[in-house]
């Protein structure tokens, strides 16, 4: 799958619509009682990057972009405003914010992820574009700076092995991989000193 490791212009994401997707079926008995089954493991997001269009350069901007990765072709980089930090988006980024894994004294290699939950059935997403120079990992509660980051996978490798049972865990900012869910831009110029493109489809896809 062809990923380009560019982010979508911030000014316009942060205007946009969106979140997280799931694909669940609902089968109703005669008796009226409901049967559930989640088709997905993962959620994925979708947003509408067209509300944050608000000039004709922001339109030239989006036309660039879009011609850039083809349309549906080539995905890209998304900051989701609400949900680009391993805590909450006012949080200051702590390497203490999520557990990543439990050392074994032999493993050096650890995947990003966040928890979503209170503890009852809770989310683990894996996280694959965090944001480079934003990572931070302690060792048993330590900060630790011997380790290197795949900015392209979010795979954190230590220089050392943590010793069997030291909890590992890090704090980062990330972003979405998305690809336009469209091939084809509808732009409005009704206005005479700006315009607007209504829908502007973005969904995250396994990058």
């Amino acid at each position: 799958m062809s990923f380009d490791d560019v982010r979508f212009p911030t000014s316009i994401s942060r205007g946009s619509s969106g979140g997280p997707e799931r694909r669940t079926e609902i089968v109703v008995t005669g008796s009226g009682a409901e049967e559930r089954n989640s088709r997905w493991a993962q959620s994925r997001r979708r947003y509408n990057a067209g509300f944050g269009v608000k000039s004709l350069d922001d339109i030239h901007l989006v036309v660039a972009f879009f011609e850039e990765r083809r349309g549906r072709l080539h995905g890209f980089r998304w900051k989701d405003h609400l949900d680009f930090k391993s805590g909450a988006p006012a949080a200051a980024v702590t390497p203490l914010d999520q557990a990543i894994g439990t050392g074994d004294g032999a493993t050096r290699s650890f995947q990003l992820v966040k928890r979503y939950g209170s503890g009852l059935r809770d989310y683990l997403r894996t996280i694959t574009k965090p944001v480079g120079g934003s990572v931070r990992i302690a060792v048993g509660g330590q900060a630790v700076t011997g380790f290197t980051l795949d900015a392209l996978t979010g795979l954190v490798t230590l220089a050392t092995a943590p010793a069997a049972g030291a909890p590992v865990t890090a704090g980062f900012c990330f972003d979405v991989p998305v690809r336009f869910d469209t091939d084809e831009l509808r732009i409005n110029l009704a206005q005479f000193a700006g315009g607007d493109i209504p829908d502007i489809p973005i969904v995250e896809i396994r990058a």
